[in-house]
């Protein structure tokens, strides 16, 4: 079974990166003004779980790809950096949170 490339799917990895990354910076920035409401972390921690398994499975999906159609492994490559770009920045938010 050969494996199709659609560059739609392309499109929303990286929609999916901007929007989860967006998101969550939006919650890091009322967390930090409302001084450390719970409030904040009750919406959050869902939205966070929800984002790793959402963001786990486009990763999978752009790594068979890039696996399997090596014509376009470029472009898929820098999909998935550009998924992986999210990573460093909300371990910061985190660790940020953690220690307030």
């Amino acid at each position: 079974m050969k494996t199709t490339y659609n560059s739609s799917e392309e499109k929303q990895s990286t929609e999916l990166a901007i929007g989860t990354f967006i998101i969550s910076t939006i919650l890091f920035i009322l967390y930090i003004v409302s001084n450390g409401s719970a409030m904040i972390l009750v919406i959050a921690w869902p939205f966070a779980l929800g984002a790793i398994i959402v963001n786990t499975i486009m990763f999978l999906h752009l790594t068979d790809l890039f696996i399997h159609l090596s014509e376009q492994r470029k472009d898929i490559g820098v999909k998935l950096l550009i998924l992986f770009s999210n990573i460093p920045i909300l371990f910061f938010y985190y660790l940020v949170v953690m220690k307030s």
